[in-house]
């Protein structure tokens, strides 16, 4: 992934300033799936503007510019979006983690996933009411808000986590949390 497809994902749903699409990786975008800080942002606007994948469309009165997304840009997040998954070099510290586990001490892999257990528990416990309560608001067949794809896919994530951790536990012999 790279941070141009982030920014031609967000500006699928329209118009933006690069304040306003800074801010959207400070939410739950930078949380949980890619983090951006504005001095990245920025450049990446101009070299996507040079590239014919955006125009500022609007220029406020302090130099503030609102891009839009054009069609070649819409047709590159087409492009990388169903080209999944992409053949890349493979880096997830997580998954790397959970391969050497069995290298530590007994009672330190014990602690490493009581503690894995316990954030996933509360990234679940943070999650659920606000899907559940998005999903609440609205109807069936109505489209589906921005970014309650990736919420559920997240949630399911840390769901699937949690087991795997709790069962880590149980297969080295650990008692595991209630």
């Amino acid at each position: 992934m790279s941070l141009r497809h982030a920014l031609l994902g967000l500006l699928a749903h329209g118009p933006a300033s690069g304040y306003d699409l800074t801010r959207a990786f400070d939410g739950s975008i930078g949380r949980y799936a890619w983090h951006a800080g504005h001095s990245r942002i920025y450049p990446e606007l101009a070299k996507m503007t040079e590239a014919g994948q955006v125009v500022v469309e609007e220029t406020g009165p302090r130099g503030r510019k609102t891009y839009a997304l054009t069609d070649d840009g819409r047709l590159e997040l087409r492009r990388w979006m169903l080209h999944w998954p992409e053949q890349t070099t493979v880096r997830d510290e997580t998954v790397l983690r959970m391969f050497l586990v069995q290298s530590l001490e007994p009672e330190d892999a014990r602690r490493l996933l009581e503690g894995i257990a316990a954030h996933c528990a509360d990234r679940i416990a943070e999650l659920r009411p606000l899907m559940d309560a998005e999903d609440a608001e609205h109807s069936p067949g109505a489209q589906v808000p921005f970014g309650r794809l990736a919420g559920e896919y997240g949630l399911r994530q840390y769901e699937a986590v949690h087991g795997w951790a709790l069962w880590s536990l149980a297969r080295l012999g650990a008692t595991v949390p209630g």
